[in-house]
């Protein structure tokens, strides 16, 4: 059964950005997939549609880096869109390389920032006013990364600084009924953030440190998200949620 709730999903053509946008589509009347790949989003669109009859999904392909298009597209939501429910910010990519001296490593950490943090809050704060008062959600996708500070420091670090943007929105927004959260995942299965970038034997490293012994799923991942973009999640607010097997233990 679907609501007049309207979601926003960043990175929802794939991995768990997909998984969110079919959850989400279990309680909402309206998706929107916003990423890089056009082809990828409309296949999405098609998908949740027919999965969930009376859905309507829209696909906007957006470099999610680039302010000129992140403004066009919120452009386009104050035009298209009545409220805003929830906003969920997946989209984000790997360090790229570094090779050598500091202009590789200051154009590495600054596309990390930009693809990683600045995505999300370019897209938060375009949305803010059409966020639901009271009952706006704000949900950004971190990283265990940010938490054991493993893999690279710049993608680490990205997803750590989201953190902190939660709790400020936190305290800026949740006198208006809006919350702010953050859920980390662990190492998880079908996500290219991953796909083809570990090798067999990095594989077998990070499942040996996973109590459970296996990586996560995006669908256990969008469990989490749908959880805290309820009606039900409303006291729940500058938290992170972590979902990592048992690699660590937070809180």
């Amino acid at each position: 059964m679907t609501h007049s709730r309207i979601a926003v999903v960043t990175g929802g053509g794939t991995g768990i950005g997909a998984a969110i946008a079919h959850t989400l589509a279990q309680s909402a009347s309206v998706i929107v997939l916003v990423g890089r790949r056009q082809d990828r989003l409309d296949a999405m669109a098609t998908e949740i549609m027919v999965a969930h009859p009376g859905v309507t999904v829209h696909a906007r392909g957006v470099d999610l880096a680039n302010l000129d298009a992140v403004t066009a597209f919120i452009d386009w939501a104050h035009l298209e869109l009545p409220q805003v429910d929830i906003v969920v910010n997946n989209a984000g990519s790997a360090q790229p390389r570094i090779e050598s001296g500091l202009a590789s490593v200051a154009s590495a950490w600054e596309s990390t920032w930009r693809a990683n943090t600045l995505s999300s809050v370019l897209v938060t704060e375009g949305l803010k006013d059409l966020l639901s008062r009271p009952g706006g959600r704000i949900i950004m996708i971190g990283s265990f990364a940010a938490e054991l500070g493993t893999g690279s420091p710049a993608y680490a670090s990205a997803k750590g600084a989201l953190e902190a943007y939660a709790i400020s929105l936190m305290r800026e927004l949740g006198p208006e009924g809006i919350t702010a959260n953050v859920v980390a995942p662990g190492f998880t299965d079908g996500t290219e953030l991953l796909a083809g970038r570990i090798s067999p034997e990095r594989r077998e490293r990070l499942l040996t440190s996973i109590a459970a012994r296996r990586p996560g799923t995006p669908e256990e991942m969008a469990s989490l998200v749908g959880y805290l973009a309820s009606p039900q999640a409303g006291f729940v607010n500058g938290q992170l949620i972590t979902a990592n097997g048992g690699t660590y233990l937070s809180g």
